[in-house]
Formats: C-alpha cells, structure tokens, sequence
C-alpha cells in the first residue's frame, strides 16, 4: 500500500463537532450529509467538521474526496490525510477509485468517503460505494459521506417525473434508515442557481449544460421539499425511538397527531368530521379509535350498523382506523395515545343523563384527569333523528337476570333464618347474604348485583335486627353494621362484576387467536395452491358460516378455484366484481360503497411484492357483513392467506430456476463432455476412410486404417447407446424384467462385445461352480458388465489383467471388477457414479470418456434394488463391487431333463 499522501498544514478552523463516539468498539457508525442537489455544499460542511475533527485530536483520514476542480473545497484538503486513490481503466479512460483495501489496512477512527451512490470501477470488490462503506462500518471504522435526493431508491421515480432526468445511480433506503446521523445540507434555490452562475459549483464546462437539463427552479424547489421531508421523516422516526427509551409515557409534541374516538353513537360522525378538518388545518397524521368493551358485546344490529359506517366514514376520509380491547374506555384511550405519541385527543359529548351521579365520572371527565400532556378536544353533538331505537351504552335491561337475583336472595334468607334459629351470630347471617351478592355479580352482571346488594341490606334489617319485620333500627350499632354491609356489598359486587367482563374479553381475545393460529397453522402445513385454496375454504367456511370462493389470475384472467364453497363465484357480476377489486387493491363488494349489489364481500389478497388474488365471503346471514368483528377477522386472515399463497408462489418458482438451472447445467456438462467423444472418433473414421479413398495404400495400411475405423465406429456406438439408456432410465421408460439366468451367460456375451477392446488384455473369471441362478434383466445387467469392463481398460495400464469376481452372500449376489489402474482418492470413490463426473486421473491422463458410463452402472443397479460402490484394491488399483439382492427361491432343474436333451 503506498503511503497517504499529507497536504501542508495550514491553519484549521475549529467549529463545534457532532457527537460520533471515538474508538471502534464493534461496528462502526455512519453520518450522511444529505443534500437536495449537487452544489449546497455537502462535501464543503463534510470537510469543514473534519478540520474541526482534527483539530479535537481525532483520527481522520479521508478516503475519498470529490472537490470537483473548486479551489475553496481544494483548501479544506490542506493539513488532512488523503489516502492515495487506486487507478482504474475501463474503455480506455484512465479513473481514481477509493482504495477499500488501503482503507481497511490504514483503519482510522474516522474516513470520509464522498458520494455513496457512486458507481465503481468494473473489476472492484463491490458494485457500488455504499457497499465499501458498509465494509467499512462491519470493520469497527466511522464513517462520514455524502448523498442527494435524487438517489434514494424509493425515490428515484418521483425525481425522474419531476425532473425528466432518469438517475440511474441508487442507494437502497435502508442505508439510509440505518445511519446513525443524517444532516441536511441546504442552500435555496435561488442561491443555487447563482452559484452555478458564478462557476462555483463545477467546472464552467459543465455547468452550463447540467443547469440547462436538470437545475431550473422549479425542479429545485420541489426537490429541496423532498429532501426536507425525507430528513424530517427520519427525524421523527429518532424522535419516537428516543421517546419510547426515555419515557414511553410521556408525550413529546414534536409534531401533531391526532386521535378521535368511534363508537356507535350517532354524534360520532359529526366528531369525525371535526376531527378530519383539525387535521388538514394542522397538517397531522390522524387516527379512528374504537374501543370494544364487554358492554359492546351486547350491541344491538342498529349498534354495530352504525359503528361500521362511523369507521368506513373515517377510513374514507383518510384516517387510520384502529380497534382496541378494554374494560375502562379512558384508560385504553390514553394508553394508546401515549403509545403512539397522540398530541389531541377528539371526542363527543351530547349531554348529561337526568339520572347522572356526581361520583359517576363519565369518560370525558376522565380522559381529562388521566390525559396528562394530552390535549382533549370534547365536541358537543346533537343525535340525528333516526328509525329505531336510541343508542344505549349501558347494559340492556333484562328484567329476568332481576328475578333471577330475587331467587337467589330469597334462599339466602332462608338460609340465614335456619342459620338464625341454630343461634348463629349476625356476622354468620351477613356472609350468608354477601355469598349470593356475589353469586349474583358473578352470573347475572352488574345491574342485578348492586340491586342485590341493597336488597340484602334492607332484608337482613327487616328479618334480623330489631324491631323484627319493619325497617326500622332501635339499636345503633346496627346502623353502622348495615353500613359496612352495604360498602362490602357493593365492593364485592362490582369486583366480581369486573372479574366477569374481563373473563369475557379474555374469551373473546382467545377465540380471535385461536382462529388465527387454527388457520396459520392448517396454511403452514400445505403446500400447492389447490391445496392451499382447499384449505382456506374448509376453514373458513366453518368460522364465517358461508360460501368462500379464492380467485387466482390464470392466464391474464381471474378464476374462482373449485372448491365446495364457491356457488355464488359463477355468476358474470361476481367475477367481474372479484376482477375489479384485484385491479384496484380496494375492497368491494356486499356492505361496502363500492360494488354494493354484489351477493358477496371481496377483499385483495395483497402480497409482499403484488396483489396474489381475491377472497370472496357470501355469509348466510347478509347482516354479517356488518358485523365489525367478523370484517376485521378476516381481513386479518385475509393478509395471512396472501403470504401464504405468496409463499407457495415463491416456492413454485424457486423450484423452476432450480429445475432450469439443472437442466442448463445438465445440458453444457453433457456438450462439453460429449462434443469431444464424438468428434474425436468420428475425426479418426473420417481421416481413415479419406485415405482408403484418395491414397493408394498397400494391403497391410489399408488393413489397419480399416481396423481403426471399426475400433472408432464401435467406440462411437457405445457411447451413443449409454445417451440412450441414460435417457430412458432418467425418463422412467426402462422396465426391469427379471427372469432367473446363470451369471455366466450374462459374463460370456459381456466379454464377447467388447472382444476387440479385450484382445490384448487377460480376464480372469472367478464364478464358483455351485452359483444358483440369479433373478436380474439380463440385457441390463450386460450393460453394466460393459460399462465396467470398458471403464477397466480405459483406466489401467496397457496388458494388465481383469478380474471378474462373483460371490454368493445371505444378503444377495456380489460381483466384482478389479482393475490395476491408479486408484481413486477417497472422495471420489462415490463422485465417479455421478453423470459427466470424471476423475482427476481421467482428466489428467488420457481425457477420455464422457463421463456416463458409471452413472448409467448405478441406475441399472438401483433399478435392481441394490447398490454400488467402489473401494480400494490391494496391491494397486480399484475394486467396482455391486450387490444384488435375492428374489426368492431360484427355480431347481432337474438333471434327468437336461440328460434326455439330445446334443447341438
């Protein structure tokens, strides 16, 4: 590595440096300098904090800087190390590169790499800059940088449009999520301009023409807002993350948000309405709030018509719309609010009930105690004039859940007046009454419990204090026992009553995640879309109590699949209403404003990278459309069975590249193998043959030429019949028909093809004299000896024998061929079976042979059911061993029938 390069030291000037933590414990930290255009001064501030850096004492070096021929820039680099650029040639031009190896060998506290965008060099480590950058930050090395607009990735079209300039170099947005620090360089665009006017900016060249193309006001303007926001976006974002470690509680108004509350009251659309505008005005992201509470759960249909269409106007009108789940309506309220840093909170109020209690706070008064930081905007409603009945949000009236509760406190005084009678004391008796006010709470609510709660009251004063049978109290301690009677009552009462709600909540919470993990789990068991689409309609058949139809893109169009489920999905107006809503990514349908006539609700099914198809629901009951409960489930399980079908999608593909990238490497393995073992022999019959034609060659020559041709034909013959069994055993075309033959024969008519390659070669058959018949395809089983053979002779040296063993075991019959060649490393003595494999020998010595022949060995013998394998021999060499199994009892022959046969 050469040695950085250090400008004279000229005199820094120190100015107060961003906090970047020194020592490179693990990785490092990264600070962009962002900018809306070239020419703010980017590079200029960057190194400006470097010298003050300096100046501190720290460790910097720049590693890259592009000061673009401006002398103002050129004199920050004085007195600052300057790691030396590495040359680089593409097309002839001469280019300076950042030199990453140097960097990481130099490894300085700090490095300054100008424009993380940056494209590099053909023939670097990496494609762009920012993975330099990356590998630089993974070394435990800070980094400072800089960056415009106009490359960020998720905003490269949006500049294009603005601009009509396509920017092809890009920066993905998580690097720029992931920094540590990002600062925004600005300079207005009038100031811009005048510096490109003046040729401060790039060389005069060059200005005039980017100006003409790219820097016009407008186009500065709106990129300047861009780049403001995007820095904002990522400022709130640190905001939020330093909110939630310090105190997640506590709200920091760096910005509005707002929250309005929902519910079924009729005043809420006027509340949401106001809301809506208070939000445009002050230019804040809002939010719908629906709290669902055990009373909730006893909703009339008119109830939860108007809440979905309070939260279907919401949605409208842009708000997000959020359903929490809670016993106290303002605890939830503000325990959502802080989580997600709400500034106001909106809510209605129509007026104080006749009947309201001083110490019964309503939810607004409550949402002001408990709101802290938050402010609470209460809008006064008056109720639409409606058909039906009034909204209530208590509980309904159940006049026999009270008559129920009369029972219960009868047979409490019954109990205690038999109690009474055995001399039991008064506290005995006031457990007797406390046990039903809790029974009551417990199974019939709220209402019937502080009913009870008085009525035990008043009945142990009329049956057990005197004077007996009137309301009366003649003795003083009884008035303080009633007292504290009725406060343990209604304590007990109402914490019972609580315990009730919430177990119904807890009932509630465990139904919805039993169905979503029913149906996660019942889609993360299937694979295949058919399967998957079967899946999706049993479940939800049963959950929804309905017809449910999947569409899926088939062929351009969208198609219901079959299924049990799907009547309604033949009709023309529902596919089209299925096909709209998959163009559109919206949901439509039944019960919506879009589509409303159609018999079904539609929802996208919307995947991480595109829409995957649409789920269709015609419920039994048309008013379950309405339900929000059930409209939230299944978007819910909506979302899941898109990844699901997205997943399976993916998988689908992943298994077609894999199929295609086999089969391209198939295919070049089996040209690049076979090309040279046809064109070698087929070279030698056409040379050979030439010169029987055109030289006049004595008997001996021709002889010989003509041996040659019929060796090199043979040769071709062969490996031209291993392509075609290879083929047909890999296609499943091959039947392996057993019959019971001696190995002998099979041996012989292997020997006899392949007599003119064993001509100069000795082999020497051991097959014992006792050796049953064998169950094998004999046509098979000879190519394989073939193959064998044919691999001997090719690998071991010229007149070497060849053994051809056969022995008999429990397990099968086990035939072995050894040769005298070299030997086979470990390794490879399983490699060899596999197509177009050619070991190192057969590559390094002689190059011959396609590489087919063995794996065409192991297919016959799998297809046989045993195995093969290859060991070392002794003495030098390598044994092929194959084993074939037995099956069943070979068939006896008789000795007097082969006696009667007359002779050949």
């Amino acid at each position: 590595m050469a040695e950085p390069e250090r400008y004279p030291v000229d005199e820094p000037r120190v100015e107060a440096l961003g906090a970047v933590p020194c020592g490179a414990q693990g990785p490092g930290q990264l600070k962009i300098y962002f900018g809306y255009a070239a020419g703010v001064g980017k590079t200029y501030t960057m190194l400006e904090a470097a010298r003050a850096g300096l100046a501190a004492g720290r460790n910097v070096l720049l590693g890259h800087i592009e000061p673009h021929g401006l002398a103002e820039t050129e004199a920050l680099l004085l007195g600052q190390e300057v790691l030396p650029a590495k040359a680089a040639e593409y097309r002839g031009v001469r280019l300076k590169e950042f030199d990453l190896d140097a960097a990481l060998q130099r490894k300085p506290e700090l490095i300054l790499v100008d424009e993380l965008a940056h494209t590099n060099a053909p023939g670097s480590r990496h494609l762009k800059r920012w993975q330099d950058i990356q590998e630089l930050l993974e070394a435990g090395i800070h980094v400072w940088t800089t960056l415009n607009v106009q490359h960020l990735e998720s905003l490269n079209d949006v500049v294009a449009q603005i601009t009509g300039v396509a920017v092809r170099e890009t920066v993905p947005d998580r690097v720029f999520d992931e920094a540590a620090e990002v600062e925004l360089v600005d300079l207005s665009p009038d100031e811009l301009l005048a510096r490109f006017r003046e040729g401060k900016v790039r060389v005069p060249e060059q200005a005039d023409q980017v100006a003409e193309r790219f820097f016009r006001k407008a186009n500065l303007v709106a990129l300047r807002e861009l780049a403001m926001r995007r820095t904002a976006d990522r400022v709130g974002k640190d905001v939020e993350k330093a909110r939630r470690g310090h105190a997640r509680t506590r709200i920091w108004a760096t910005r509005e948000r707002l929250l309005v509350c929902v519910g079924p009251s009729p005043t809420s659309a006027k509340v949401i309405r106001t809301a809506r505008r208070m939000a445009a005005a002050m230019h804040a992201e809002w939010m719908a709030v629906h709290t669902e509470t055990p009373s909730g759960q006893r909703y009339d249909d008119a109830d939860r018509n108007r809440l979905a269409a309070h939260l279907k106007l919401a949605e409208r009108l842009g708000a997000e719309t959020v359903t929490v789940t809670g016993e106290d309506v303002a605890e939830e309220i503000i325990r959502y609010a802080q989580s997600r840093n709400v500034t106001k909170i909106v809510i209605g109020k129509t007026g104080e009930s006749k009947w309201y209690l001083p110490w019964h706070r309503s939810i607004v008064d409550r949402l002001i105690a408990r709101g802290g930081d938050v402010d609470v905007y209460v809008i006064r409603g008056v109720e639409d004039r409606q058909v039906g009945p009034p909204f209530r949000s208590r509980d309904r009236w159940d006049p026999w859940a009270y008559v129920k509760a009369a029972f219960l406190l009868t047979s409490a005084t019954t109990v205690a007046l038999v109690f009474d009678a055995l001399g039991l004391s008064d506290a005995d008796l006031v457990m007797t009454y406390l046990l039903a006010v809790v029974a009551v709470a417990a199974w019939l609510g709220r209402g019937p419990a502080i009913a009870s709660s008085i009525a035990s009251v008043l009945l142990f004063n009329f049956f057990f204090t005197t004077p007996y049978y009137t309301l009366a109290v003649d003795n003083p301690e009884y008035v303080y026992t009633l007292v504290v009677m009725l406060a343990i009552a209604l304590v007990v009462s109402a914490l019972t009553a609580r315990i009730r709600r919430q177990a119904e909540l807890s009932r509630e919470r465990e139904r919805r995640t039993e169905a979503l993990y029913r149906v996660s789990h019942r889609l993360a068991g299937v694979s295949g879309r058919l399967q998957l689409v079967a899946a999706v309609q049993e479940q939800l058949s049963t959950m929804f109590r309905g017809q449910i139809a999947i569409f899926l893109p088939d062929n351009g169009a969208l198609r219901a699949l079959p299924g049990a489920s799907t009547g309604f999905a033949e009709q023309e107006n529902e596919r089209a209403a299925a096909q709209w809503v998959f163009e559109h990514r919206r949901v439509a349908g039944r019960g919506t404003d879009t589509l409303p006539d159609s018999r079904a609700l539609y929802l996208p099914l919307i995947g991480p990278e595109s829409t995957v198809g649409v789920l269709g629901w015609c419920p039994e009951v048309q008013e379950h459309l309405l339900n929000l409960e059930r409209r939230q489930l299944l978007e819910t399980l909506a979302t899941q069975i898109a990844l699901a079908l997205e997943r399976d999608r993916l998988a689908q593909e992943a298994q077609r590249i894999l199929a295609q990238a086999e089969a391209e490497k198939t295919r070049s393995s089996l040209l690049s193998a076979v090309s040279h073992d046809l064109r070698t022999p087929l070279a030698a019959i056409a040379g050979s043959a030439s010169s029987l034609v055109e030289d006049e060659l004595d008997a001996e020559t021709g002889r010989e030429l003509a041996q040659t041709i019929y060796e090199e034909s043979d040769r071709l013959s062969r490996l031209v019949e291993n392509l075609l069994h290879l083929t047909r055993i890999e296609s499943g075309s091959v039947t392996v028909e057993k019959q019971w033959q001696p190995i002998d024969e099979v041996i012989g008519s292997a020997i006899r093809r392949l007599d003119m390659m064993l001509r100069d070669r000795q082999v020497r058959i051991d097959v014992p004299d006792d050796l049953p018949m064998v169950a094998i395809d004999g046509l098979l089983i000879e190519q394989l000896l073939v193959n064998l053979l044919d691999n001997a002779v090719k690998y071991s040296p010229d007149g070497s024998p060849i053994d051809l063993i056969v022995r008999p075991r429990p397990d099968g019959t086990e035939m072995a061929i050894g040769d005298r060649g070299p030997g086979l490393d470990e390794p490879e003595r399983e490699l060899v079976f596999d197509k177009f494999y050619r070991s190192l020998t057969a590559r390094s010595d002689r190059g011959r042979g396609a590489g087919l022949g063995l794996a065409i060995c192991r297919a016959v013998v799998q297809a046989h059911g045993g195995r093969i394998w290859a060991e070392p021999r002794e003495g030098g060499g390598t044994l092929f061993k194959f084993l074939l199994p037995p099956n069943g009892r070979p068939p006896e022959v008789r000795e007097e029938s082969l006696n009667d046969e007359e002779p050949a």
